[in-house]
């Protein structure tokens, strides 16, 4: 049986990195995370940027994923289900929150966006499709753990990565959390991954009454808050939209 190709491992590697929540490194920084001499990564980055699987930003000289990469995932993401069933009803939840919304499934113990839905105004906003998000400091990823504990003990295993100073790191507090969402059916995130930001999601459940994916919206805090706590009918705009994807999969209508 043949052995493992060490350079294609690399390759692959570099290409999670990128996928990750920074999304942009420079070739020590990826040096750093593998633990490879920079002449090793950057000839492996070379190759990838040669066949586009990697781009190098002009000004700052950082690697992202490449459009010959990001074509690949799309071609996955146009056949997954949840996605295609979804399209319509988070179009409806951006325009009735007035925020951008996300679709993610559980993916390494990682939320991966599917789809996402920019927020319905003029501002200037970057695509997140294929994105991978921690789960233990979102709204998503708090929706889906809550439903699939074995995960989360997991991820409890090991530090819970802190992002803010809000982010929740204690094990038994994170626990208790997953069991609230569990008990509320939706979860929210206020300034956990990203200082000022805030989140909100609503698990989504197919015809086996099993959580495949979750459904949210994301926004600033004072948007999406009132008295430091989710503006309600903004929960229930969630949670419809996950209801309704829910049937859309075959769930049990309620």
């Amino acid at each position: 049986m043949p052995g493992r190709i060490q350079s294609i491992e690399r390759a692959a590697a570099i290409l999670r990195l990128l996928s990750g929540r920074t999304r942009r490194l420079a070739v020590a920084e990826l040096a750093g995370e593998l633990g490879l001499p920079k002449g090793t990564v950057y000839g492996i980055l070379r190759t990838l940027q040669l066949v586009g699987f990697v781009e190098q930003d002009s000004e700052s000289g950082k690697y992202q994923l490449g459009p010959a990469l990001l074509h690949m995932g799309s071609s996955y993401l146009d056949g997954n289900e949840l996605r295609t069933r979804a399209l319509n009803w988070a179009d409806g939840l951006a325009a009735r929150s007035g925020e951008s919304v996300r679709i993610g499934t559980l993916h390494e113990n990682q939320v991966l966006i599917v789809h996402h839905v920019f927020r319905p105004d003029d501002s200037r906003q970057a695509l997140e499709v294929g994105t991978l998000m921690p789960s233990h400091a979102t709204a998503l990823g708090k929706a889906l753990l809550a439903h699939h504990l074995y995960i989360a003990a997991e991820l409890a295993a090991d530090a819970l990565v802190s992002y803010t100073a809000a982010t929740v790191t204690d094990v038994h507090s994170f626990r208790q959390e997953l069991e609230m969402v569990a008990q509320r059916g939706w979860a929210s995130e206020l300034g956990e991954l990203f200082q000022g930001s805030a989140s909100i999601a609503a698990p989504i459940e197919d015809r086996r009454q099993v959580t495949v994916g979750a459904i949210g919206i994301a926004g600033p805090i004072e948007r999406l808050c009132d008295n430091g706590r989710p503006r309600a009918e903004l929960v229930n705009y969630v949670m419809e939209a996950a209801r309704a994807v829910s049937r859309e999969l075959g769930a049990i209508p309620w």
